[in-house]
C-alpha cells in the first residue's frame, strides 16, 4: 500500500510544484524523485491489483448469491407446491373420514336398534315359555282330575286331545325360537360388515 511505502500522491504533487518552481534539480534530487515516482507507480499497482482482486471476488460472491437465491426460490416454489397437495390431501381425507364417521354411526344405530329388537324377542320367548311351562302344568293338573273323573274308555281321546294340545304349543314355541334365531343371525352379519369398514379407516390413518 502506499501509506506502507512513505510516499502518498500528496508527495507527487510536491515534487511537481518543486519542479515547476524554475530552479534546475540537482541529479541527486531527480534520482530521489525518480525512486519515489516509482514506489507511488508500485504502490498504485498494488492497490489496483487488490481493487481487482476485492472486484473479482465480490463478482463471485454475487453470482453464487444470485444462484443461491434462484435455488432457494425454486425450492421455496416446490414447498409451497407440496404443501398445497397435502392440504387438498388432508381436506378431501377429512371429508372421507367424516363421511365414514357418519356411516359408522348409522350401523351403530342399526346394530343397537337389532341388539333391542332381540332383547325385546328374548323377554317376549321367556314369558312365552313360562306361559307355556304354566299352561302344561295345568294340563297335566287336569289330566290327573280326568284320568280320577272318567272312565277308562274315555282316557285315549282325553290323552290324545291333550297330546294335540302340547302339539300346538311346542309348535308355537318352536316358531318364536327360528324368529330369535333369525334376529340373531342378521346382528351377527351386521356386526362382520362392520368389522372391514373399522380396519379400512386404521389403514387409511396410518398412510397418511
Amino acid at each position: 500500500m502506499s501509506s506502507s511505502e512513505g510516499f502518498s500522491l500528496d508527495d507527487i504533487m510536491k515534487l511537481s510544484l518543486k519542479q515547476d518552481s524554475g530552479k534546475e534539480p540537482k541529479v541527486e534530487e531527480l534520482a530521489l524523485k525518480l525512486r519515489k515516482l516509482q514506489q507511488a507507480k508500485r504502490a498504485l499497482e498494488e492497490e489496483l491489483w487488490e481493487v481487482q482482486v476485492l472486484k473479482d471476488k465480490l463478482e463471485q460472491e454475487e453470482e453464487n448469491l444470485s444462484s443461491e437465491a434462484f435455488q432457494l426460490e425454486v425450492t421455496l416454489k416446490e414447498k409451497e407446491e407440496l404443501l398445497r397437495v397435502l392440504q387438498f390431501k388432508c381436506d378431501e381425507m377429512g371429508q372421507d373420514s367424516q363421511r365414514q364417521q357418519e356411516q359408522n354411526k348409522h350401523e351403530e344405530d342399526l346394530v343397537e336398534q337389532y341388539r333391542c329388537q332381540i332383547q325385546e324377542a328374548t323377554l317376549k320367548h321367556r314369558k312365552t315359555r313360562m306361559k307355556f311351562e304354566n299352561q302344561l302344568q295345568q294340563l297335566m293338573g287336569q289330566h290327573k282330575n280326568l284320568f280320577a273323573m272318567f272312565i277308562p274308555e274315555r282316557l285315549p281321546a282325553e290323552i290324545l286331545t291333550a297330546e294335540n294340545a302340547t302339539a300346538q304349543l311346542l309348535k308355537a314355541e318352536k316358531l318364536r325360537m327360528d324368529q330369535l334365531a333369525e334376529q340373531q343371525e342378521e346382528l351377527s352379519v351386521i356386526e362382520k360388515l362392520s368389522m372391514p369398514i373399522e380396519i379400512d379407516m386404521v389403514s387409511l390413518t396410518t398412510e397418511v
